[in-house]
Parts: C-alpha cells; sequence; structure tokens
C-alpha cells in the first residue's frame, strides 16, 4: 500500500514533533516532512508534493490564513488547520474553511499543547479522510449553476433543517448566503463542531446573508427569516409550545458520536404537528441524519429530502447514508441546494 505523505507546519519544535509522531501511528500515512512557519511550508510543498497538510493557524511570518491562500493558488493541497481553541483561533480557522481548509484539529490546551496525544485518534483520522477528501470541489470560485424549476409546497408552515460535517462549513456557506430577505421559513443547522467555533461559524454566516444567522440558545422562539447553528457540546431540538416553536439546548451524551447529532435534531422536527419538514444533508463523514431522515418520512409523508451531490461533497459519507434510505426526493449540486428550498418556500403569487 502506498502511503499517503503529509506536510506536517508548526511554528513550534514540540508540536512539529508530537504530531508527527501520532501521524507515524497510522499506516496509512507517512511524514514527508516538517516545516516551522508559512514560507518554510512553501518551499517544500513545491519541491516534495505532499498528498496532504496540516497547518497551524497561528504562525510568525507568514500566518496559516496567508499560507493557506498560497498553497491552493500555487499547489492545490487537501489541507487541516490545526487551531488553538481560543475565540481568533475559532474564527480564523472558519474564515480558512472558505478559502478551501478540508477540515480543522483544535489544540486542546493552547498553542503549546503538552496533552495533544489526548486527541491522537482524532488527529489521524481527520488527516486519513482528508488525505481521501474531494478537496478542489472547495476551492472552486466558479461553479456552473443547473437552473431547475421546483413546484412550492402549498404548507404554510414549513421548517428546514439541515445536517452537515466535514466540509460543511463551506457547503452552508453556498446555501444560506442565498437565501432571500423575508424567507418564509426558519432554518435548524447541525453542523459537528466543538464548542466555540459553532459561535465563529454563525457569526462568519450572519456578516455575509441576508437572513439572520445566530448559534442557537436554550428557549430561543424559531422564528421565519433566521438561521439557528447548534452550539459545540450541546444537542439541539426543537420543541412545540402551544403552536410556537421553541429552541431546547441541553449538554447529553453523545449520539453516534455526536454532540450535537444531526439525528437528534431531524427526530425532534420529526415530533412538530401540522408542519412540512424539508431535510437537507451535506457533506460530511459517517451517518449521522439518517435515522432521522426516516423518522421524519414517517411521522411527516410530505417531507421533502434533500442531499449534496457526491460529485460536490467533500466527503461523501452522510449524503451517501441517505440517499441509502431510498427516502431522498432530490440529490442536488451544492450550488443548487438554496435553489431547491427558495422554490419549495416561495408563496404562490
Amino acid at each position: 500500500m502506498n502511503k499517503k505523505l503529509v506536510l506536517v507546519v508548526d511554528d513550534s519544535a514540540f508540536m512539529r514533533k508530537m504530531i508527527s509522531d501520532i501521524i507515524h501511528s497510522s499506516a496509512y500515512l507517512e511524514v514527508i516532512a516538517t516545516a516551522r512557519n508559512g514560507n518554510d511550508a512553501l518551499k517544500k510543498v513545491m519541491e516534495l508534493k505532499p498528498d496532504v497538510i496540516t497547518l497551524d493557524v497561528e504562525m510568525p511570518l507568514m500566518d496559516g490564513i496567508s499560507t493557506l491562500k498560497e498553497v491552493m493558488k500555487m499547489a492545490p493541497t487537501p489541507v487541516v488547520m490545526v487551531s488553538s481553541l481560543t475565540k481568533s483561533g475559532a474564527d480564523k480557522t472558519i474564515e480558512a474553511m472558505s478559502y478551501g481548509a478540508v477540515d480543522f484539529i483544535a489544540k486542546p490546551s493552547g498553542s503549546i499543547s503538552l496533552n495533544i496525544k489526548d486527541i491522537e485518534s482524532e488527529i489521524v483520522q481527520k488527516v486519513e479522510h482528508a488525505s481521501r477528501a474531494n478537496y478542489k470541489l472547495s476551492i472552486n470560485t466558479s461553479p456552473s449553476i443547473k437552473k431547475k424549476d421546483y413546484k412550492p409546497i402549498s404548507s404554510n408552515r414549513p421548517i428546514i433543517a439541515i445536517g452537515s460535517s466535514t466540509g460543511g462549513p463551506r457547503a452552508l456557506q453556498q446555501v444560506i448566503t442565498k437565501l432571500p430577505i423575508g424567507f418564509q421559513s426558519p432554518v435548524v443547522i447541525v453542523q459537528h463542531m466543538p464548542k466555540g467555533f459553532t459561535k465563529s461559524l454563525a457569526e462568519r454566516l450572519d456578516k455575509l446573508s441576508n437572513v439572520t444567522v445566530k448559534e442557537v440558545e436554550d428557549g430561543d422562539l424559531i422564528e421565519n427569516g433566521k438561521v439557528y447553528i447548534a452550539p459545540g457540546g450541546n444537542q439541539f431540538r426543537v420543541k412545540e409550545i402551544n403552536s410556537q416553536l421553541y429552541a431546547e439546548v441541553k449538554q447529553e451524551q453523545p449520539v453516534n458520536g455526536h454532540q450535537p447529532s444531526v439525528d437528534v435534531l431531524f427526530e425532534s422536527v420529526a415530533h412538530v404537528q401540522n408542519c412540512h419538514p424539508l431535510a437537507v444533508m451535506l457533506t460530511g463523514m459517517g451517518s449521522d441524519g439518517s435515522k432521522g431522515m426516516l423518522h421524519l418520512k414517517k411521522r411527516h409523508p410530505r417531507t421533502i429530502a434533500i442531499s449534496q451531490s457526491k460529485e460536490t461533497c467533500v466527503v461523501y459519507g452522510m449524503p451517501q447514508a441517505a440517499e441509502k434510505t431510498s427516502l431522498v426526493d432530490y440529490v442536488e449540486d451544492i450550488d443548487n441546494v438554496s435553489d431547491v428550498l427558495v422554490q419549495k418556500i416561495q408563496k404562490k403569487r
């Protein structure tokens, strides 16, 4: 088996050594070189042509964002960002996702994390998956959009529920930023991310969008024209009280290994009375959300299920699992997903 070659970039010699040792534990990966800053990294990218790069967000001389942009211009390569758990680190990591990074790893205790071994399995898994990812799609700036006509739903109480994971921040940006002012449905989202990063994602999408986007809080009223993103480390459910919809946000046990979990969100929407759900499954690893889609279709047979096409997914796992239920109504390129939602929700004149 030909191993995938990895370039490890970090300004700390200790972190370079620890991350390299962790990656070497994988039978699938081999660290071909390390780099101490962005300039050093760019030289080695051009010289060694690695299959995947781990890239520290905070570095002197040339930071991770600047390095990522140059890599994507010079030699597009799957990149996993390595970030601190600070607000600044989270903001820059979410920005990196929009520039083509496949995924990210959060250092457990600051820029020099002595306990980095605590997340050894996460590092190996994410780097392995990144090396196989359809990463070039995340840097495509001029997609071809296929215009189609979709019949609007007749219900006046739609609710859109979206699940996403690896590659999701970029995909969500492509969907949410195209929703119009006055959009006549609430949008509830689970994006697999740790605490802190979901707030940065919500704030970034809010700045870029016509609709209001926020990290949801327990007790929030769920209203049309607003987008609610589950906070990392908590389960997010939609609850109906006196015909109004509210958010329930609680720290519980992970479901399918995830907190928040798409299945938990979808199943909660299934228990809302007299609504017309639209369930959207975007790029991500695993199968979270497919069971929830089954619940939605069982309780609300008119549920419209949409999955992102394999050709436009960074990782096809979650959409593929949804499609295997045979309940998906539309398989769409990411650039068409917002068109489906807008046309389905628009009112007849």
